[in-house]
């Protein structure tokens, strides 16, 4: 993955961020050693943003779509209260084994609940209304999951989609990834339902607040 900001920049930003706990980055470590794009994983300065949204929003209900190996389920979970509740969704069991592992190894793995399948067909599963909804599964479906959990998110609540900038391809969009996130971003900024902003963390970020 290419970086949008200058890697210097990010390295700065990271430092001057509150330091991850030895637990997480020990997943980090195994994440990079066990798995075969180990990139995928949110990583320290979005997982600090996302455990802050938690906390500002004082969310106590969160879903989640795309798993990996948990890091982004956990840093959530951190940010909620003990009663707080987080519904994971993913379809792979092998590197899904590694995220339950390290939730069992922290006191808020309690809070995570994982459901494994396809998750359009788990999402009709699931009953709404969540506080924060992060997206961050396969790309091509990135409209699909929107409209799914829209009616899921509560009025105030905030949604939070991850790679809206795919490494900068989005600018001249070329093959179908490409393409599917510049459609989902275009989606995105034309629906009334909510107020959003696109920030350059990581691969991009677009939080939405839902009227």
């Amino acid at each position: 993955m290419r970086k949008i900001v200058p890697e210097v920049i990010e390295r700065y930003c990271t430092e001057n961020t509150t330091p991850e706990s030895p637990l997480l980055r020990e997943l980090v470590a195994e994440t990079y050693a066990r798995t075969a794009f180990p990139e995928m994983q949110v990583g320290h300065l979005e997982g600090a943003l996302l455990r802050m949204l938690v906390r500002l929003i004082r969310a106590k209900r969160v879903l989640e779509l795309g798993t990996f190996t948990g890091y982004s389920s956990l840093v959530m979970a951190e940010g909620l209260p003990e009663d707080g509740k987080l519904i994971t969704c993913d379809i792979d069991p092998q590197v899904t084994e590694i995220a339950k592992k390290y939730w069992s190894r922290s006191p808020h793995g309690k809070k995570i609940e994982l459901r494994l399948g396809y998750a359009l067909e788990t999402l009709k599963t699931i009953e709404g209304p969540f506080d924060l909804v992060f997206i961050d599964a396969d790309k091509e479906n990135y409209v699909n999951y929107w409209e799914s959990c829209m009616p899921k998110t509560r009025s105030g609540g905030l949604l939070v989609v991850d790679n809206v900038l795919w490494s900068g391809d989005v600018l001249d969009p070329k093959d179908r990834t490409d393409r599917a996130i510049a459609e989902f971003n275009r989606h995105v900024r034309n629906d009334k339902r909510v107020e959003i902003v696109m920030l350059p963390v990581r691969d991009g970020i677009t939080l939405a607040w839902k009227f």
